[in-house]
């Protein structure tokens, strides 16, 4: 009996850990970090950014905030996803309902709470950004181009807080800022590709819906082609140290993206496209060590 109810309790921390996409918020939290210690806050030492209390309360609110903001368009959501993601939609159900909405006022309280060590003005900061995530997620998101662009300015907006905290106003962090942008709206564009069947079975006025998949790929290719110029400026105006390899990188993984789109009309076709997106998103966290690789080396040992 034991066994069962142990069994019962860890899939219900997976179906949490899903509900809350526990695996981005990881990323998130290490991008935080990274973009503090390495890009923001480079000329002070590392022990000195990593033991921030300030930082530190900051990424927390940062987390709680994300983490109630996935429970809260996972709850609008739950018919949608039922249709364009079924697996882990019955995953996520192993949870109930009222269990994900305590857990959601639980985690915005929390995020408050650990703004409020930092400064009134971080508490007003996530209080807002608590309220846009449950407004988005409640009325937003259904309203053409507003919905994307919305999406696209809550996922950045993490960065936002501690590029304000740090006051860092070099001009190659507002074009790194941009190219990042750029990929998060792709990333949005491509989803609203893939979730088409779900967003028509619910109303949602998408691009693809409301004015067809050549009209949302010829925004995606007009996105790819902007990205070029923030990716061009990186490479050739600053110094980047290694992390010219990743924008290089980024590059070839974009004329891929781009020739798949072309071709591409079922739904396994654009979740290939998702994931490049992903990709170049997810390693643009890890390829800030190599900015300068050698004095990540001196200040890491």
């Amino acid at each position: 009996m034991a066994s069962i109810l142990n069994k019962r309790l860890l899939l219900k921390i997976f179906s949490l850990f899903s509900v809350v996409r526990g695996y981005n918020i990881l990323v998130i939290v290490f991008a935080q970090y990274l973009t503090s210690a390495f890009i923001l806050a480079h000329d002070l030492p590392l022990r000195e950014v990593i033991f921030d209390p300030n930082l530190f309360f900051l990424i927390l609110a940062s987390s709680s905030a994300i983490a109630s903001g996935y429970i809260i368009n996972n709850f609008y959501d739950s018919e949608k996803d039922l249709i364009n993601r079924p697996k882990k939609t019955m995953l996520d159900r192993v949870v109930s309902q009222r269990t994900k909405l305590s857990v959601y006022f639980i985690l915005n309280f929390a995020s408050i709470f650990f703004a409020s060590y930092v400064s009134f003005r971080a508490v007003v900061f996530f209080s807002i950004y608590i309220f846009i995530i449950w407004f988005y997620s409640h009325r937003l998101k259904k309203i053409l181009f507003l919905g994307n662009l919305i999406a696209s300015i809550l996922t950045i907006s993490p960065f936002f807080v501690i590029f304000v905290y740090y006051k860092n106003f070099e001009t190659v962090i507002f074009i790194h800022a941009t190219f990042l942008y750029l990929m998060i709206v792709m990333r949005e564009l491509v989803k609203d590709l893939e979730n088409m069947q779900g967003d028509l079975a619910q109303n949602y006025n998408t691009i693809p819906l409301v004015y067809g998949e050549k009209w949302s790929k010829f925004c995606l290719a007009m996105c790819s082609v902007l990205a070029l110029l923030p990716l061009y400026l990186l490479i050739t105006r600053f110094e980047i140290g290694y992390m010219n390899y990743y924008f290089f990188g980024s590059f070839f993984l974009l004329v891929i993206f781009m020739l798949l789109l072309y071709f591409s009309q079922a739904k396994w076709q654009y979740l290939i496209l998702h994931n490049i997106l992903k990709l170049i998103i997810v390693a643009g966290v890890f390829s800030i060590l190599l900015i300068d690789f050698d004095e990540v080396l001196n200040r890491v040992f």
